[in-house]
């Protein structure tokens, strides 16, 4: 079997995220070995943009 389009229909049966250590959500990817929430295995740093904060209001 090729390693192309056809081969992405098997993903479907493992669980690509599972429960982060530092943060404990469900983000933590099993392959890549880092959490999407919060960084962990990326930095040591916790994850944070200001794209993600709400904005305060000026008035």
């Amino acid at each position: 079997m090729s390693d192309g389009t056809a081969a992405m229909g098997r993903r479907n049966r493992i669980r690509v995220h599972v429960r982060c250590r530092r943060c404990g959500r469900n983000s933590f990817n099993w392959s890549k070995r880092y959490c999407a929430a919060c960084g962990f295995g990326r930095s040591k740093r916790l994850r944070s943009y200001n794209w993600v904060k709400k904005k305060k209001d000026s008035n």
